[in-house]
């Protein structure tokens, strides 16, 4: 009886226990599944849901404690040594597996990298090549047919039969420069140099218009080297990589530099563009460069114009590019008389008296229809002489003897407002002014008593003789240097190649003339000379007063000897002077 009861006491006993052991197993389970699919993923393996195992436990007696939740059963069996080792070659063998998967990964990586780096190079290199070729091809067609500075130009250019018509007067420099845009005449540069109005322009676009422009290119100078800069791309049409959409990748372009190398590099375009046409046509190209007077005369516009000639030498030198320089003032001869070695000097005078004569004739004509007679145009002629401008204006005007007098009295204002003379009661704060009025002065009435001197002022035959002095002389007229460079800039005086100074045109003379010949106008200027002389006396002496001696007051010196006896006294007074005298005898 007591045997058999003994299995049911147990039961009895382990029912209170038996949820905690259920509890103790489902968590083994999950904690083993687990283990088993992490194994599984990383060999890359299909693993199968482990079955769990029942493993027969022993009864436990009532001295054995339960196990507890999460701790491991001591009557489960521990995995042997034959596991282990498995699971050692596993993680072996899944270890080089990583290591080959990165090296792979590694490789694509960089191969990706090499073939986005080589597209995009030969993409980069393609558009350069591309580019270039471009830039050339857009400068070789600003030298074909055809130029903006003709579509420019005021009315039709005027045609080789209405030149042998009489309607367009034909210059003895006409020629030679037809000859110099047709490439016959190569291997030197041009410089023209004259007066404003002679017709220096109108020649050289006549000259363009006889083959179209082709191969010729043109454009003014300007005194910012920006604008020249801009002026220069223009008429070469070239855009000087401002353009190019390297910019776009942050690529740092060519344009980060001054106006000066950009001319350069514009140089070095045409020079290829020359050697091209060259081969191939067999002539130079040429370039004009109208109004290089308007080049500041600075170091940066000297450097600029050291440029413009080298580069002419160079040119001309090989017969790629005939380079025309065309100027107003005489300073730009001057600067480039220094390295010149190919340069060629074309002076631009006005027309002498029958050229003149024929121009305002035809020039009448093609504006009113009607011939005036001889004695009109001698007129015309004797007030405004032979420069092209003028004619032009006065051909266009109902009255032509009353613009003349206009013309010749504009003259006269421009010269009083830049150099008039202020006298004797000048302040001191103009000097410098008058300094500057004054050498004109003297050097007008230099001119015009030079003109009453000569022999001969009026030739029938060639018209005005105007007196001209040489620059030297008129230098030391002035006792200045430096100013006929600006009054050859602001159209008063003029100097001609031959370094020799006189009036800008003959109105300009006409009004010397008028000035000078005005009553006490050699005793004002005088007066004004001396004022700018006490002037300066003034600014370079220092003058010592004693107040004590105003008003009747006296110094009394007295020397002792050593023994304190009086050996001589001296007394200090003022007198009164002559000028002063001469006061008191007014008041």
């Amino acid at each position: 009886m007591y045997g058999c009861a003994a299995p049911a006491l147990r039961l009895r006993r382990l029912q209170p226990a038996l949820p905690r052991l259920q509890r103790s197993a489902r968590s083994t389970l999950a904690s083993r599944r687990h283990t088993a699919y992490t194994a599984a993923q990383l060999a890359r393996a299909p693993v199968a849901a482990p079955q769990f195992q029942h493993h027969a436990r022993r009864l436990i007696s009532g001295g054995s404690p339960a196990p507890q939740p999460g701790q491991p059963d001591p009557t489960e069996a521990g995995p042997d040594d034959s596991d282990r080792q498995k699971k050692s070659h596993s993680g072996q063998a899944h270890g080089a597996n990583d290591y080959r998967e990165t090296a792979f990964k590694m490789f694509e990586s960089a191969m990706t990298t090499f073939a986005s780096v080589a597209v995009l190079g030969f993409v980069g290199y393609s558009y350069t090549r591309y580019y270039k070729h471009m830039v050339l091809a857009k400068m070789d067609n600003a030298f074909n047919p055809g130029d903006p500075v003709l579509d420019l130009a005021r009315g039709r250019p005027p045609r080789r039969e209405e030149a042998e018509d009489g309607s367009w007067i034909v210059r003895e420099e006409q020629a030679k420069f037809d000859s110099i845009m047709r490439g016959e005449d190569k291997g030197r540069y041009h410089l023209l140099i004259g007066e404003k109005g002679t017709g220096k322009t109108s020649m050289l676009i006549e000259a363009m218009s006889k083959i179209d422009g082709d191969g010729v290119a043109m454009f003014e100078a300007h005194a910012d080297p920006e604008i020249f800069r801009i002026r220069l791309g223009k008429a070469l049409d070239f855009e000087f990589h401002e353009d190019n959409i390297g910019s776009l990748f942050s690529i740092r372009g060519p344009r980060d530099a001054s106006a000066l190398l950009d001319v350069e590099r514009a140089f070095n375009k045409l020079e290829k563009v020359a050697i091209r046409r060259r081969d191939k046509l067999g002539r130079p190209l040429i370039l004009v460069i109208n109004s290089v007077h308007l080049i500041r005369d600075d170091d940066e516009g000297k450097d600029l114009l050291e440029l413009l000639q080298q580069r002419a030498e160079q040119w001309a030198a090989a017969s790629l590019v005939t380079v025309i320089l065309n100027s107003d003032d005489y300073w730009v001869y001057e600067r480039l008389k220094q390295y010149a070695t190919r340069m060629e000097v074309t002076p631009v005078r006005d027309l002498d008296k029958q050229k003149a004569l024929s121009a305002l004739k035809h020039y009448r004509w093609k504006w009113h229809g009607e011939t005036p007679n001889d004695q009109l145009l001698e007129t015309i002629y004797d007030k405004i002489g032979g420069r092209l401008s003028f004619l032009s204006r006065v051909a266009k005007s109902r009255d032509m003897i009353s613009l003349c007098d206009k013309i010749c009295e504009a003259e006269k204002t421009w010269f009083l407002n830049q150099c008039w003379v202020l006298g004797m009661e000048m302040d001191d704060d103009v000097m410098d002014q008058q300094k500057y009025a004054s050498a004109a002065m003297v050097l007008a009435k230099a001119l015009v008593d030079q003109e009453r001197e000569m022999d001969e002022t009026y030739d029938p035959e060639k018209g005005h003789i105007l007196p001209q002095i040489p620059l030297h002389k008129a230098r030391e007229i002035m006792t200045r240097a430096d100013f006929i460079q600006s009054y050859d800039h602001i159209n008063v005086f003029t100097i001609d190649s031959k370094a020799m100074v006189r009036a800008d045109s003959v109105p300009m003379q006409r009004a010397f003339r008028e000035i000078c010949s005005q009553p006490g106008f050699d005793k004002f200027l005088e007066k004004t000379l001396e004022r700018i002389g006490d002037i300066e006396s003034l600014g370079r002496t220092r003058e010592l007063t004693i107040k004590d001696l105003w008003e009747g007051g006296k110094y009394k010196v007295t020397t002792r000897n050593a023994k304190g006896y009086v050996e001589k006294e001296t007394t200090f007074e003022t007198l009164p002077g002559l000028k002063d005298v001469d006061d008191d005898d007014d008041n």
